[in-house]
């Protein structure tokens, strides 16, 4: 089975409220972006990995460090995280059997929570703590479900019901989408761990 990783990164961060991008925001001497790229990078089962950029793409291309991740830009992005996640379904060429996907503003997911979900089975998600989260892993049937779903709702109806892997004993689960969300980090960077 081809596995590929998907960092959906193309939203414009509004509940960030900085006026700046929230992914290329510093955590850990790094853009916050880099932290979901990094861990995708580091599996070596996922055969091709995305980053499906949106708002900011210019920005993004000339400041970050895609490592072996492919960046494609979604011009649909405000549509919502449907059109994102569409967008890197189509950049992987069908070719994967297998898609894991995250989310650029969840630094915490680590190549060891990747790893866990692809020995789940597809259509499975990580929990933290019993509260789902991301990655999620899409298999045949979920990403044939894809054109149907619209809006900023990703795949959650796709996965209503599906199997959760608890993650909580490896991260927080915590993503951005504050300043605060992000000085949390920065204060407790056990919360990531």
């Amino acid at each position: 089975m081809r596995n590929a990783g998907l960092v959906l990164a193309a939203g414009a961060g509004s509940r960030f409220a900085t006026g700046s991008s929230k992914l290329l925001a510093e955590l850990r001497g790094r853009p916050l972006v880099e932290h979901a790229i990094g861990a995708m990078c580091e599996v070596d089962e996922l055969a091709r990995i995305v980053v499906v950029l949106g708002a900011r793409a210019d920005e993004l291309l000339g400041t970050v460090d895609f490592g072996r991740a492919e960046p494609v830009s979604c011009s649909e992005w405000s549509e919502g995280m449907s059109a994102s996640l569409r967008a890197g379904i189509e950049a992987l060429g069908g070719a994967s059997e297998r898609v894991i996907v995250t989310l650029g503003d969840a630094p915490t997911v680590s190549a060891m929570i990747i790893r866990r979900l692809l020995a789940a089975e597809p259509g499975a998600r990580a929990a933290y703590g019993g509260r789902p989260g991301h990655p999620v892993s899409l298999g045949p049937e979920q990403l044939r479900q894809l054109d149907g779903v619209g809006g900023d709702v990703g795949a959650r109806e796709i996965l209503a019901g599906s199997p959760l892997i608890e993650c909580g004993d490896l991260a927080s689960g915590l993503d951005v989408d504050t300043v605060a969300d992000l000085e949390r980090l920065r204060l407790d960077p056990g919360r990531g761990a």
